[in-house]
């Protein structure tokens, strides 16, 4: 549609992208968090695998769009390898149950939009299906894999992980990871900007990324109520997952902090969410 109106960008709606952007770099680093998960639930994953799926459609209205998202990202990326050692070491399950609420927040929307074509019972089981198999899926994970050598060819099959969350909604390459006794080596590698980390890394993802996006691009346009809620219960899975079970030493005034920073996270999700729906255009 050459003669389709284009909604002028303006301050809010770059730094609205920016934002999300931060949140879905966010998912690249931290554990139980899914970058593509939080794509979806902010709006935009269905336009990323489209666009990576046919790179030269729309190629600068596209590239403008995401250039705020992409530096999000990476600012996110980089932010939380300074601080994630931290807030995690020093008030894990506090800021797990903030990420958590940023999740629920979001939930609505991302209903509405797996219904937007219509919803039918088959589209309802296969999102049990999902959540059974997601949840059962994360919860053994830990059991698939053993500490790794690090080297250039691992740090490939790290950012393979890494595009994979990005592609695949729900899953968590951090998660993998920490598994795989690389997750600390990562953080220290971004944060000290470690070529020999960051070069392979990036070559994995970019990889992963581009080889799957046309099959993802390809079942959207076919399969597109049994896909959203193939996500919702992996988003789901992935969710319960982070709630946090240890509560050793944390006090009263830590449950309240863990209940405020929750409501905190679901309303600025629910915000975000909002906004999505005022400022961004899908088409």
């Amino acid at each position: 549609m050459e003669n389709e109106k284009v909604t002028q960008p303006n301050k809010s709606d770059w730094f609205l992208r920016f934002i999300k952007g931060m949140f879905i770099g966010s998912g690249f680093i931290l554990p139980g968090v899914s970058g593509g998960a939080l794509a979806a639930v902010f709006g935009i994953y269905e336009r990323i695998i489209s666009f990576l799926a046919h790179i030269t459609k729309n190629f600068k209205k596209n590239v403008l769009f995401f250039i705020p998202v992409g530096l999000g990202g990476l600012t996110g990326v980089f932010v939380l390898s300074f601080a994630v050692s931290f807030l995690l070491g020093q008030f894990e399950t506090i800021m797990l149950w903030f990420f958590v609420g940023c999740i629920i927040g979001t939930v609505p929307a991302l209903w509405n939009e797996a219904g937007k074509k219509g919803r039918n019972t088959k589209d309802l089981v296969i999102l049990a299906v999902s959540f059974i198999v997601g949840f059962w899926f994360l919860w053994k994970g830990s059991s698939l894999f053993g500490t790794v050598d690090q080297n250039f060819f691992t740090w490939m099959i790290a950012g393979a992980l890494i595009g994979l969350g990005l592609i695949v909604p729900g899953l968590s390459p951090s998660n993998f990871l920490v598994y795989m006794g690389m997750y600390k080596a990562m953080a220290d590698g971004f944060k000290t900007v470690d070529m020999g980390v960051i070069i392979p890394i990036g070559i994995g993802g970019l990889i992963t990324v581009l080889s799957l996006s046309k099959v993802m691009d390809w079942v959207f346009n076919r399969y597109y109520a049994p896909m959203y809620h193939f996500i919702l219960g992996i988003v789901f899975a992935s969710t319960v997952m982070i709630v946090p079970t240890d509560y050793s030493g944390i006090g009263f005034l830590g449950f309240i902090g863990c209940a405020v920073l929750c409501f905190l996270g679901a309303a600025l999700g629910w915000w975000m969410s909002r906004l999505e729906e005022r400022y961004v255009p899908e088409d």
